[in-house]
């Protein structure tokens, strides 16, 4: 098994049913990701999301997040409400357990059908019996837009770091293995966290490496 070290502040290009599991028990702080939702997913520019129509990794991928997540911390996980029975029991399966729910709110429609969609949401789950954050987030927040210009399903830095600040404390190691354009990472590293990042498109990791190297 490789030294952790090796995956320290990263982006790996793999499937993460590969690569988690050479990751260390207990050896990460806080998950914080948002995997394919399930749905066949592309937008407006034809442009699709991996793992987004078969959902045979969904049970082990979170399987493995447990793992690897310190006893007594959190994961953070994005879904979509369409297959929102799959990602409850596949969490529980895990052994994570439901302990709140965050919504983003969005100032604009990113479809219309029966409603106008202007939210995304995501479960925190907890593994084991946990502390109070030092600070106590409201479970409504902001969404930032940005266009997703770098990716289909492009999540805002400044929406994410609220959530990173909470949960975590500096030093301490986020991962994401679903890590699309590195945002993730790149919320943690502008907090003083390390980072650990899994994409499984080649393109993606590329672009995540490259736009975490010019973070500051």
């Amino acid at each position: 098994m490789p030294y952790f070290s090796e995956f320290i502040n990263r982006v790996i290009n793999a499937d993460c049913l590969a690569a988690l599991p050479q990751l260390a028990d207990s050896s990460v702080d806080f998950v914080l990701t948002d995997p394919p939702y399930l749905v066949g997913y592309h937008d407006r520019h034809g442009r699709r999301i991996a793992g987004d129509v078969d959902g045979h990794w969904l049970k082990p991928a979170f399987a493995q997040m447990f793992r690897v997540l310190k006893a007594g911390r959190f994961c953070v996980s994005f879904y979509g409400w369409q297959r929102a029975e799959e990602f409850l029991a596949a969490w529980r399966a895990a052994g994570f357990q439901p302990v709140g729910h965050l919504v983003w709110v969005k100032s604009y429609a990113s479809k219309r059908g029966l409603l106008a969609s202007q939210h995304e949401q995501a479960y925190l789950l907890a593994k084991g019996p946990t502390g109070r954050p030092t600070k106590v987030l409201p479970d409504v927040l902001d969404w930032q837009y940005t266009g997703n210009v770098l990716h289909p399903t492009q999540k805002p830095v400044r929406s994410l770091k609220p959530v990173i600040e909470s949960f975590t404390r500096p030093g301490e190691v986020v991962l994401d293995p679903f890590c699309g354009s590195g945002t993730t990472a790149l919320a943690a590293k502008n907090l003083g966290r390390h980072w650990v990042g899994i994409e499984v498109s080649e393109a993606f990791s590329r672009l995540a490496s490259r736009r975490l190297g010019k973070a500051v």
